[in-house]
């Protein structure tokens, strides 16, 4: 019958590696700063800092024990990094902003400029030119709704 296992894990004695890299995190120290300095190294789309960043923000930016001037230089250098995160961020809401606006603009002309021309659009039509979220796309059946005969004529320039 098999029983508890434990393990113990020495965090200094792991090897210097990505894949040690969130259990060193959890180190303090020399260990620490190795492992944050290992993982401002990573790329920006490194999987393991969108992981470490806000845990890393929350657990040392939300304790309030008083620090030394070690921790006071790792938690200042994590403050940096959060900052940076906030600011990719909001950057990268603004741009997916900036497109469900392009997309929202776009299909409403389309849909305008069949009303405008007399073209009837069924819902089933409707639905699917509101469902499109690609602004080049919804540009080019704009263009398409412009000289089409017939809704079935731009429709069949969609597919």
């Amino acid at each position: 019958m098999p029983g508890l296992v434990m393990r113990v894990v020495v965090l200094a004695e792991l090897p210097r590696t990505r894949a040690t890299l969130l259990l060193r995190l959890l180190g303090s120290g020399r260990l620490l700063r190795e492992a944050l300095a290992d993982l401002a190294a990573l790329p920006d789309d490194a999987w393991e800092k969108s992981i470490a960043k806000p845990l890393l923000v929350h657990f040392r930016l939300g304790t309030q024990e008083p620090t030394t001037g070690e921790e006071n230089e790792v938690s200042a250098e994590i403050r940096a990094w959060f900052e940076d995160y906030e600011r990719k961020l909001r950057a990268e809401e603004r741009k997916e902003g900036r497109i469900e606006g392009r997309a929202e603009e776009a299909t409403r002309a389309v849909l305008t400029t069949l009303r405008v021309r007399g073209i009837a659009v069924p819902d089933a039509a409707r639905e699917r030119i509101l469902a499109e979220k690609d602004p080049e796309t919804l540009e080019r059946w704009h263009e398409r709704a412009i000289v089409a005969a017939s809704l079935a004529e731009m429709l069949d320039a969609l597919s």
